[in-house]
């Protein structure tokens, strides 16, 4: 399996792996955390894998959490209930402890519960974007939206209501009415109290269209939000995220991309960007970035 061969060339020595921490007994929920060596007040990253809601393992994303942490970045990959066992208040509950469980851990394993972000891609995406957005979410588990450093999208699923019918899947999900869909799409709650944005995405994408990446940043910008769009030409769904991994890195600019906007927004550094509201649509070229290494 591709995610297996990609996890083996991610080895490092100095990075400690902690597995299997339940963070929700009640609903036989577990995450894993990987940790830099040496590290404090380290920013700390949520990631929600992708899958369509429906499928998915958190031991498949150890390369997320190693090319993160090896940079000094605490990673925390939960797993979290699918459709059709459980609908959008399911999962999204479960995001919301396996944030509220980072926040309460982070001082702990050496990181700063100020800098603490979300990411994800695709429907992963979605569940962080919403997660950054809506705080009704966050609220029920005694955080706020201020509680989050920022945001990544990779390849994230947003600005899709009305849901045409050959949507079928996401239809059965999030409901065949545009008042139910609506609560599931973070385009509908960006009210300018939301954290800073990025929000990454291929031009070669076949199955999330770069045009919500672009229509939430640009709904962010509007509200005076820190959002940026960047579009990677010919990199396509799977390409943005397995870049992240050791043997695929020079495709695309994604780890480099991901780092530096971290190290802007942590909360335990000054500010390194001058503008309180920055919007940019980039298309960056991946043969441009080269290799970041680690």
């Amino acid at each position: 399996m591709l995610f297996g061969a990609l996890n083996s060339t991610d080895q490092h020595k100095d990075i400690q792996v902690e597995r299997s921490l339940p963070y929700a007994p009640a609903q036989h929920l577990s995450l894993d955390v990987y940790l830099p060596a040496h590290v404090q007040h380290a920013p700390v990253v949520v990631f929600f894998y992708g899958g369509d809601w429906t499928h998915g393992k958190r031991e498949w994303y150890r390369f997320v959490g190693t090319a993160l942490a090896a940079k000094g970045v605490i990673v925390v990959i939960p797993d979290y209930r699918k459709y059709p066992h459980v609908g959008l208040d399911g999962f999204m509950q479960d995001a919301a402890h396996a944030v509220a469980w980072a926040h309460q851990h982070a001082a702990s394993l050496g990181g700063d519960p100020q800098s603490l972000f979300v990411m994800g891609h695709s429907s992963g995406a979605q569940i962080a974007g919403l997660l950054a957005t809506d705080p009704s979410w966050l609220a029920a588990d005694g955080l706020s939206l201020h509680d989050l450093a920022g945001f990544v999208g990779l390849a994230g699923v947003y600005d899709f209501v009305p849901l045409p019918k050959k949507e079928a899947d996401m239809r059965h999900l999030f409901g065949t009415q545009a008042s139910e869909q609506r609560r599931a799409d973070p385009m509908t709650f960006v009210r300018g109290n939301d954290p800073p944005m990025l929000l990454l995405q291929g031009t070669a994408d076949r199955e999330v269209r770069a045009a919500g990446s672009v229509a939430l940043a640009r709904k962010a910008h509007a509200v005076h939000d820190d959002a940026e769009a960047r579009l990677y030409p010919g990199i396509g769904h799977m390409d943005l995220l397995l870049a992240l991994s050791r043997p695929m890195r020079h495709h695309a600019p994604t780890l480099s991309d991901v780092l530096a906007f971290i190290r802007a927004h942590e909360r335990n550094t000054p500010p390194r960007v001058a503008s309180q509201s920055t919007m940019h649509v980039n298309t960056v070229n991946p043969m441009e970035a080269g290799d970041v290494g680690g």
